[in-house]
């Protein structure tokens, strides 16, 4: 571990945790609240339901970062990004240490949703029997927030 930078990259020798973002959008549908979810297209948790969402890129502000994950992996437009939790759990992504910032954002409730870059489906999905073996990761911590 070190603190000198590369003049080419800039990276340091530090060896730090990665910083990822999820979109939890919601809307009132026939069911009652809906959550705009991706499936997974691939590892870790392919298959698995999630919030679309992704790694934040170097030198991106998250709030720009969820938003483009969003439109990535949906085609849905989100604006207004307001926190929502923190999760930070070492071992709670099997590739290293990523503390994930998950943020409530708005998004006109008539988008309909397209999956795109590495989500296999995308759509809205009920609250009410979502369970933790159907999602992936921690995404069931934010699901049950949601409920309360």
């Amino acid at each position: 571990m070190g603190s000198e930078s590369c003049d080419t990259c800039g990276r340091d020798g530090y060896n730090n945790p990665a910083v990822s973002v999820d979109a939890v959008v919601l809307r009132q549908g026939d069911s009652g609240t809906e959550a705009l979810l991706i499936r997974r297209g691939a590892e870790p948790w392919k298959g698995r339901l999630g919030f679309p969402g992704g790694f934040v890129e170097n030198g991106e502000d998250p709030e720009d970062a969820v938003l483009r994950e969003l439109e990535e992996e949906t085609g849905v437009d989100g604006f207004d990004p307001v926190a929502l939790a923190i999760h930070g759990a070492p071992n709670r992504d099997p590739r290293k240490h990523v503390i994930g910032l998950f943020y409530l954002v708005d998004a006109d409730p008539d988008s309909v949703p397209r999956a795109g870059d590495d989500a296999a489906e995308a759509a809205w999905i009920p609250l009410s029997g979502l369970t933790a073996e159907e999602l992936s990761g921690d995404h069931i911590r934010i699901v049950e927030m949601l409920r309360e």
